[in-house]
């Protein structure tokens, strides 16, 4: 399916926000009614893999980040509709520090739709609870994405980072329609095609709070990356925790579950009133320009 995204507040301002419809104009929510599976419509997709052959392994991915930005761009978990907003702390918008050598992100980043990790639940392998948001992916293609964009990803393995003491997965995984998929299907292959790309990751994760006074993240099975067939085990997990959220099985907490599609969800809402919770958004304006200090270097 193809989806569209609508604009609405001011970019680089905190009341921005990315929505989502679909290609007949249907206002949704990316975190709970884009399938995880791109072969499903609704959410009654299995928890198992989807393959097209012994070596792809595809999922629906939400971009938030295109790379070599910096603007924190997220999925807005406990706001109706989930759109995509930037990250405001202490008042004020986030963005990530230019780390030399790297500038902003280092990958598309985003999410795997109907993923979940539970913040009640504790990770047999990193004895840690879930960080509360959909599982998180980089996506290593050549191809530099856009916000809001929905794309199919082949997953290459995981990385278990431990932030502030949560379990925060990332998933490597590259764009299916990239040059270069079909001849990545593997952490190894990654390794040998692409040196230090692996590396630097470790360094960006580690270090990208730094800058903010926070302490270096730290990672499970001493920062060894895990090849496609635990992550694809991880990801099954968080689609079974997104289940039971949106079926109020789990205790959602602060997050917003509203959505259209989603069968016998007790947070499904009709149409008009999807598109109210859109309707009552900022219209879009002018941009509102970043500071200079966004683009300094920092050496850490």
């Amino acid at each position: 399916m193809h989806y569209l995204t609508e604009e609405r507040g001011r970019p680089n301002a905190p009341d921005y926000r990315i929505y989502f419809k679909t290609s007949d104009g249907r206002y949704i929510s990316p975190f709970h009614d884009i399938p995880l599976s791109p072969e499903n419509n609704l959410d009654d997709v299995p928890a198992k893999r989807t393959k097209t052959n012994d070596s792809e392994v595809l999922y629906n991915m939400v971009v938030e980040v295109p790379r070599w930005s910096n603007a924190k761009m997220e999925i807005a978990t406990k706001e109706p509709l989930n759109p995509i907003k930037q990250d405001v702390k202490k008042g004020k918008l986030r963005y990530v520090a230019n780390i030399f050598p790297h500038k902003g992100y280092i990958w598309n980043y985003g999410a795997l739709p109907q993923t979940w990790e539970d913040p009640n639940h504790i990770d047999t392998n990193t004895q840690c609870c879930g960080d509360n948001d959909p599982i998180d992916v980089c996506e290593i293609g050549s191809l530099v994405c856009y916000p809001g964009q929905v794309i199919r990803v082949k997953v290459l393995g995981i990385l278990a980072m431990i932030d502030e003491g949560e379990t925060d997965w990332k998933v490597i995984a590259i764009n299916a329609e990239d040059p270069d998929a079909q001849n990545l299907n593997s952490i190894e292959d990654v390794r040998k095609s692409r040196p230090g790309h692996l590396e630097a990751t470790i360094e960006w994760f580690k270090k990208y709070k730094v800058p903010d006074g926070k302490p270096e993240n730290k990672f499970g099975f001493g920062g060894q990356f895990k090849e496609k067939e635990f992550a694809v085990d991880i990801i099954r997990s968080t689609h079974e925790h997104w289940r039971a959220l949106v079926h109020k099985q789990s205790a959602a907490g602060d997050i917003d579950c509203k959505n259209v599609s989603c069968c016998d969800s007790p947070f499904k809402c009709s149409d008009e009133k999807a598109n109210a919770v859109v309707q009552s958004a900022p219209a879009f304006g002018v941009a509102v320009p970043v500071s200079p200090d966004v683009h300094k270097w920092h050496f850490v």
